[in-house]
């Protein structure tokens, strides 16, 4: 497949459009990682209009908040369809915890970046597993690092596609079609939560701020990313 190809098969393509020409070409070796973000309910709506059993799964880290289990139950409810769920491996959850604590995340990057990888990583690439190619929800302007991701890219760590099919949208667009098509949503979103993961790692920000800057706030902007979206592009 390639990539060059397909992009300008798509240049002039709508979000839609674009999911459908994927969901017909890959069939049942294409799925959404959902976080269960604004982006992703949006992909989550657009996916089940296209086809109801297009395959979308999440990953539970034991450390999600309340209200994201709740939307996880609005949304099977809504679109009358279960969202697949992966938890990490037990044995590693208990090594981390018995070894460094309940908090080890907040000692260095090295350590997020550890927790990280067992809570998340590990069980994306299980959740990855038999496929060609997964869609985020991932937009050029929700932070530095992700200022240069494409449409479509080579994910080297996965060794497989990667589809953002918002990448161009901004928050406005996002918020427009959620409310449009009511689409469920994280109610921690309307109390200065703009981007949500695990509860001790995700806080409240003041209105302007970066929408990313709520997420593990104690680092510098290059480094917040968990090692899922790590730009490896061919």
């Amino acid at each position: 497949m390639n990539i060059e190809e397909i992009r300008l098969k798509l240049k002039d393509k709508n979000t839609k459009e674009i999911l459908s020409y994927f969901l017909n070409e890959q069939k049942n070796k294409i799925a959404l990682a959902s976080s269960l973000s604004i982006e992703d309910q949006v992909l989550t709506d657009m996916l089940y209009s296209i086809n109801e059993d297009a395959k979308i799964f999440t990953l539970d880290t034991g450390r999600l908040p309340k209200q994201t289990y709740v939307l996880i139950e609005k949304t099977n409810k809504k679109y009358k369809k279960n969202i697949e769920v992966f938890f990490p491996q037990t044995k590693k959850v208990e090594a981390l915890v018995n070894q460094k604590g309940m908090f080890s995340f907040y000692n260095s990057i090295k350590d997020r970046k550890e927790c990280c990888f067992i809570r998340k990583i590990e069980p994306l690439k299980r959740a990855l597993d038999g496929l060609d190619i997964w869609i985020t929800g991932l937009r050029r302007d929700q932070s530095t690092t992700r200022e240069e991701m494409e449409l479509l890219e080579w994910d080297e760590g996965n060794k497989m596609l990667k589809l953002n099919p918002l990448i161009d949208w901004n928050e406005e667009d996002v918020w427009a079609h959620i409310k449009y098509n009511d689409v469920p949503y994280n109610e921690l979103h309307d109390k200065g939560y703009p981007s949500i993961g695990c509860e001790p790692c995700s806080r409240a920000v003041d209105s302007g701020k970066d929408i990313r800057s709520g997420r593990w706030w104690w680092e510098n902007p290059e480094h917040k990313e968990c090692g899922l979206h790590i730009k490896e592009n061919r």
